[in-house]
């Protein structure tokens, strides 16, 4: 059943805020894709605060251009069935869910994706997807910090030990000449 004229209308304003809030904009081509297993792509993005919309092409468009991005998004990446995954909190998470689901579910394919204002190719978006979450980035950083520090504090450690060892030999020593 085709859509009302209100309803495109609503569909586009309510993709239009989502893409003047969201860090990122992933799409995708789900066409195959069972009602249960999009039922738990959706979930899982909610989780990470991704919204995933599937709207038609020209209203995809229209709400780039009503949310003022100024760019032409290529007809590969809206080729087919597609559904915009717009990530809120972070510029990685739905292309990563997106990849991961897609890993397991040969029917969900990345598209491309905006970012900071510019399309993204396939190639570029599957890149994307592949770099560590924040969470992972900040524990390599700390690890790294540290891991001078427990080296030094081993040094010192084992120095203080060995002056010790040193200090008790002498001792033992001492006593037997006694």
């Amino acid at each position: 059943m085709p859509l009302s004229k209100q309803q495109k209308e609503d569909i586009v304003q309510e993709m239009t805020e989502l893409m003047k809030n969201a860090k990122s904009i992933v799409f995708a081509d789900y066409q195959g894709l069972s009602v249960k297993d999009l039922k738990d792509l959706r979930g899982k993005m909610r989780e990470k605060g991704v919204n995933f919309q599937v709207a038609k092409k020209t209203l995809i468009r229209l709400s780039a251009k009503n949310a003022g991005l100024d760019l032409e998004i290529p007809n590969e990446v809206l080729e087919g069935p597609v559904g915009a995954a717009f990530s809120m909190e972070d510029e990685i998470s739905a292309a990563k869910l997106i990849h991961d689901f897609g890993k397991k579910n040969k029917n969900l394919k990345l598209r491309g994706s905006i970012l900071e204002g510019k399309v993204l190719s396939i190639a570029d978006t599957k890149a994307l997807a592949q770099l560590p979450s924040r969470e992972e980035l900040v524990a390599k950083f700390i690890y790294v910090i540290k891991s001078p520090i427990s080296g030094f504090h081993g040094v010192l450690n084992n120095t203080i030990a060995g002056f010790v060892r040193a200090l008790n030999a002498v001792k033992e020593q001492k006593e037997q000449a006694v």
